[in-house]
């Protein structure tokens, strides 16, 4: 070996070099014993890499053997990180232990590939965040516990490919009266994130397994990002998805969502969102509005399937208000509903003193593709569910009621299988329930495909409805609607059955390019001596037997049919 040959440095030396890494800094330790005495200069830390370190909780403590607490470690990195203006919290490989713990403004917390935090099966490792109040103005006192939460907050990011694994069975007691293992229930339980007031708030990549409440939990924050979710809580009852409230430029892409609960709920005045991109299966609803102001938002591209609790389903009471919402470009396959719309006139648990009709107005429907079930256990659930009549007979249902109607509303190349079995009995009920709670809270309805009271303003454009066994109910019935076009509607009926479509005390209706798919008795049945200016016009309804009956004080001179 020649001198030349001892005085280089060797790449296996270098990589040694490079490795011995400043803890806190990130910057490269370098000394006279790596290179040879006075080779070079050993470099000092300047703080230019302030909020851009890297913090390992295993350097603060952390375990991580799965078995030892580790919230204080974790707590100590993130106000570390904190105090010094920012950075990253890493949690690496293994399983960490915790229970509560807040994460603060300019805090990236990275969850390894290999890493998750395990929530802590004693429920004495939880407690509530005094800085974020139970009752926020649309919610009824839901808790204020997270296992991990942030309030008051700014740049915050949860990331990684990681796991955050809630437990969640611990917390559920299959005994009334008795406490579950982990010895709280009810609002004393922790959601698996909580953010309360915070904004530029974004949570990527991650895997939500089990939660104990609710998976994500987002109160009156802006500027929020979930992407590449994967959750997974069907443990408990209330396992949510995403439970937004009062939140303002909201944005859910390329999630993967599998719940108990509402899979994507939106309460309160949350406005300019997205949601765009994902997959949903749940218990419950997928797409749950209640209370406040909920406006400009928008979903589209999302596929939802085994969902026994409908897909899509605003509940607006009086004081409330849903505007400029559209759904667009959805798969449903094997639900129940699966669009409900309700606009109640009776005071919520939500909006308790104003006498103020709610509102419901300009919210529309396109491209949408669904295959409609009677529900069966819900795939994955550790429990057993029981379902109400109105779930196993459901239909699209736009319902208001008294004084108050829905407003433009709006249904554009949609095609929906229905599964069947109304009978007669079902098809005969006037008396629809006033009630727009649960959608299934009107009984079993008596249309098999939509069902539409005190309406202004419904467009039906290229629509189909079709059954797998035989429905005595009819495929459309409009009451007390005013201003509807339905144009391309193409349904099937039964030959037994009182009509294929029954308009009820409706004014101002137009059908064109109607199609009959099967044969029917009678097309359409008029009732009701308010019925006025209805039009039939083209399309093929060779298949009726009869076009026209009119009962219950309805006139022939409020119906002028032109094939």
């Amino acid at each position: 070996m020649t001198d030349q040959d001892n005085k280089a440095i060797s790449r296996r030396n270098w990589l040694g070099a490079m490795g011995k890494v400043s803890l806190g800094t990130g910057l490269i330790a370098v000394t006279s014993h790596t290179f040879g005495a006075g080779r070079l200069p050993q470099v000092k830390a300047t703080g230019n890499d302030m909020g851009a370190r890297v913090y390992n909780i295993r350097d603060f403590g952390a375990k991580g053997d799965g078995k030892a607490l580790d919230t204080a470690a974790l707590q100590t990195a993130i106000d570390t990180c904190n105090k010094e203006q920012g950075g990253t919290v890493l949690v690496p490989a293994g399983v960490f232990v915790i229970g509560t713990v807040e994460l603060k403004s300019n805090v990236t917390l990275h969850i390894a590939a290999q890493g998750k935090l395990l929530g802590s099966a004693d429920g004495r490792q939880y407690h509530a965040s005094d800085a974020i109040p139970l009752d926020i103005g649309w919610t009824m006192n839901d808790g204020n516990v997270g296992l991990i939460f942030a309030a008051n907050a700014e740049n915050i990011t949860i990331e990684g490919n990681g796991i955050i694994d809630g437990q969640g069975a611990q917390f559920r007691s299959d005994t009334k009266g008795v406490l579950p293992p982990a010895g709280i229930t009810g609002n004393h339980r922790p959601y698996h994130l909580l953010f309360y007031q915070c904004k530029n708030l974004t949570v990527r990549d991650i895997s939500l397994i089990n939660s104990a409440y609710h998976s994500v939990r987002v109160c009156l924050c802006s500027y929020v990002k979930m992407e590449g979710l994967y959750i997974r809580g069907k443990v408990i009852h209330n396992n949510d998805g995403f439970h937004f409230i009062g939140s303002t430029y909201v944005h859910v892409s390329n999630c993967d969502v599998q719940s108990q609960d509402d899979a994507c709920a939106l309460f309160g005045s949350c406005k300019f969102v997205t949601v765009s991109d994902c997959s949903f299966s749940t218990r419950w609803s997928v797409f749950r509005f209640g209370g406040g102001e909920a406006e400009n938002i928008m979903v589209s591209n999302c596929l939802i399937y085994e969902t026994y609790g409908c897909p899509i389903k605003m509940r607006c009471s009086p004081g409330s208000r849903f505007e400029n919402i559209t759904f667009s470009n959805l798969v449903m396959k094997d639900v129940t509903g699966p669009i409900s719309i309700g606009l109640g006139t009776a005071k919520s648990s939500v909006n308790k003193v104003t006498d103020t009709p709610g509102i419901i107005r300009n919210i529309s429907f396109n491209n949408i593709q669904a295959t409609v079930v009677k529900p069966v256990p819900l795939r994955g659930s550790e429990f057993a569910s029981k379902y109400n009549p109105g779930e196993i007979f459901s239909c699209i249902t736009l319902n208001a009621m008294n004084d108050v109607y829905l407003e433009n509303i709006s249904f554009n190349n949609v095609d929906v299988t229905f599964p069947g079995g109304g009978t007669a009995e079902h098809a005969s009920v006037r008396d629809v329930p006033k009630v727009a709670g649960e959608y299934y809270q009107i009984g079993i309805p008596p249309a098999y495909g939509m069902y539409a009271r005190n309406v202004r303003g419904l467009t039906l454009h290229n629509i189909r409805f079709a059954m797998t066994s035989p429905d005595m109910r009819p495929a459309l019935i409009l009451d007390n609607v005013q201003d509807a076009t339905v144009n391309g509607l193409s349904a099937q009926g039964q030959k037994n059955a009182e009509s294929l479509l029954r308009f009820i005390n409706t004014q101002d209706i137009l059908v064109t390019a109607l199609r009959v798919l099967t044969p029917v008795t009678n097309l359409l049945q008029a009732e009701g001596s308010t019925c006025a200016n209805i039009k039939i016009e083209g399309g093929d309804i060779s298949k009726a037997g009869k076009a026209l009956v009119v009962t219950s004080g309805a006139s022939t001179q409020a119906i002028r049919l032109r094939e």
